[in-house]
């Protein structure tokens, strides 16, 4: 069980949840099915809203409404679009050429537009429009203009440090709660102020280091997968703990079958940081791609316009039932993630 802290009682006063748990907004592997059952055990669920079309963050949302009264969470990337040249995706696709021609890929079905977009003026309204409560964000914050219209709403606004000095720029620039993400955790780093990876730290070196940077709750995550690591989040003054990975192998969640095999293999004791995918740096199980590409590989465009071209590879190679291009994100811990229900998951992490 665990021990309420001041720290921890002061974060559900204020979120409104029975629980000091958040659940990592995960795109591509859960919708508002996982986010429900989340908020319906007394967590903060949280639904990734950055691929997502108006129409259907509207319809996700109205979903949870629907099927609960308890405060969640919808989150968006806060990213500066890098311009991307024509002479950078060349260089990309020359790097890659051997997968195109080992899958029977051509240049011309690379697509130029979509994927994972900034935060729009029109997303703003329609959170502010629909009154959502909590509001989180990846890659620091969106412009002022953008913000405010987010916060008149009256919703609550977190957002990812991965750096002593990002969460002193997230408390100066307007957010009211702060993710300390280790570098530990699944997915993509919410890195902002700095590309350099000497700067990042692990969860239980990073929070400490935090905590005393700001006068904000600070939240935990990255490499928490069970109640031990959760108790010791909680020991060193979270508010609360966000968690991802525990959630992927839930009832509940998307995860396609291979990437739910790979989690329950000896291949999750093995993660990396890795730039190929979409351009970010962003943490998943290694695999054939990550290793030959190179893990960080300077051909690759900015974040997010690597996807372009690595994305048909692995649409290509899923179709052929081969997970070896695909981003199969998940924490260092990934081998501590059970099966179950989330609230089977949630009652084993919180020991309750």
């Amino acid at each position: 069980m665990i021990h309420h802290t001041k720290a921890i009682n002061s974060y559900l006063d204020y979120v409104k949840v029975q629980l000091p748990i958040i659940q990592a907004p995960m795109a591509g592997v859960q919708d508002s099915k996982l986010a429900i059952a989340v908020c319906q055990a007394g967590g903060l669920g949280s639904l990734p809203g950055a691929l997502l079309s108006l129409q259907k963050i509207e319809s996700e949302i109205k979903a949870i409404r629907a099927a609960t009264d308890a405060p969640f969470n919808v989150n968006f990337f806060a990213h500066q679009q890098p311009d991307y040249t024509q002479a950078m995706q060349e260089k990309w696709l020359n790097t890659l050429q051997t997968y195109y021609q080992q899958l029977g890929l051509t240049q011309d079905e690379i697509a130029t537009t979509g994927g994972r977009q900034p935060f729009t003026h029109e997303q703003a309204a329609l959170l502010a429009d629909l009154k959502v409560p909590v509001v989180s964000f990846h890659f620091g914050l969106p412009d002022t203009a953008l913000l405010n219209i987010v916060k008149k709403s009256g919703a609550i606004v977190i957002s990812s440090a991965t750096t002593p000095a990002e969460a002193r720029w997230l408390q100066a620039n307007g957010a009211d709660m702060i993710i300390a993400q280790g570098l530990e955790a699944g997915g993509h780093r919410g890195m902002f102020l700095s590309q350099d990876v000497t700067l990042q730290a692990g969860t239980f070196s990073l929070l400490p280091n935090i905590i005393r940077s700001v006068s904000l709750p600070v939240i935990a995550a990255g490499g928490i997968s069970d109640n031990a690591t959760a108790q010791a989040a909680f020991a060193m003054g979270a508010s609360a703990v966000q968690v991802g990975t525990a959630f992927l192998l839930a009832d509940e969640c998307d995860t396609k079958d291979f990437h739910r095999k790979a989690l329950q293999s000896a291949r999750a004791e093995h993660t990396a940081l890795t730039n190929v995918f979409s351009g970010g740096l962003a943490r998943g199980i290694v695999n054939r791609f990550m290793q030959e590409a190179g893990y960080i590989s300077e051909s690759a465009p900015p974040f997010p316009h690597a996807s372009f071209v690595s994305n048909l590879i692995k649409a290509k190679a899923e179709s052929m039932g081969n997970d070896e291009f695909s981003s199969l994100w998940a924490g260092q811990n990934a081998r501590l993630a059970k099966s179950g229900t989330v609230d089977k998951i949630i009652q084993d992490l919180l020991g309750y």
